[in-house]
């Protein structure tokens, strides 16, 4: 029953999360946690791991519509791709209340900026190739060390820079999901010799990432509005800070 309830809470929020290229990392640990299961051994390395998926299998519908910046999106990859690994070796030193009260904050902060860019108009003129380049390069490393270390891709950074660089919601939520894939698969390589898999729990919810991430990317791709995707998302970040910092206090 236990399986059931997380199995679909995690559908939930696979479908919101894939909707702005994000994963759903941020809220994969809580609910693990939640759960009863290891922070550590098993709430973020899978979390890490649905993550990845939901981005990877989100990247299907939004690059039929052609929203993903391939190129752009580039350097900020592969930094997020080399700096992951270190923040999942990293979390082995830190404490687990420090942790999760770290995971909080980044989570509130997300909610934050979330809610303050709901109402702006959408940018017109995206940055030259090569200054997002540049400042990809930085954005990349900070994002996936940060990602590693707390189990959540790192997504809740990148997209609000993609957003400031010129990218429409639309097309920061594709590009975002292509830099969170490589940031989430390495983390969770680099949490996977400490982690211990429990292979019914992957199973079933893998399945519900797998048609959850379809849905929602093809919803966001499509009819979805872009101001009410950044509000409802930022409500339910908020929300889960508060009860994330409750918990640790």
């Amino acid at each position: 029953m236990l399986y059931i309830i997380v199995s679909i809470l995690i559908f939930v929020v696979s479908f919101v999360f894939a909707m702005l290229g994000l994963g759903g990392g941020m809220v994969y640990v809580p609910i693990l946690k939640w759960a009863g299961f290891s922070m550590k051994e098993v709430a973020i390395p899978l979390g890490l791991l649905l993550n990845g998926l939901n981005t990877l299998l989100a990247l299907i519908p939004f690059s039929r519509k052609k929203l993903v910046d391939w190129k752009g999106g580039l350097a900020m990859a592969v930094a997020a791709l080399i700096f992951s690994p270190l923040g999942a070796y990293t979390s082995q030193f830190v404490p687990e209340k420090p942790l999760m009260l770290l995971f909080a904050l980044a989570v509130l902060v997300a909610a934050a900026r979330t809610l303050w860019s709901s109402n702006k108009q959408e940018p017109e003129e995206v940055m030259p190739l090569m200054k997002r380049s540049l400042i990809g390069v930085g954005v990349g490393a900070f994002a996936g060390f940060a990602g590693g270390l707390l189990g959540i891709g790192g997504g809740f950074i990148i997209a609000p820079i993609l957003m400031w660089m010129g990218y429409k919601t639309k097309e920061a939520a594709a590009t975002t999901a292509f830099v969170v894939t490589f940031s989430s698969f390495s983390g969770y390589l680099g949490h996977a010799a400490e982690g211990q898999m429990n292979w019914t729990l992957t199973i079933v919810v893998v399945v519900s990432v797998i048609i959850a991430s379809q849905l929602g990317a093809m919803f966001m791709s499509g009819k979805a509005k872009p101001r009410m995707v950044k509000q409802v998302y930022g409500i339910v970040l908020l929300l889960i800070a508060v009860k994330l910092i409750w918990g640790v206090l």
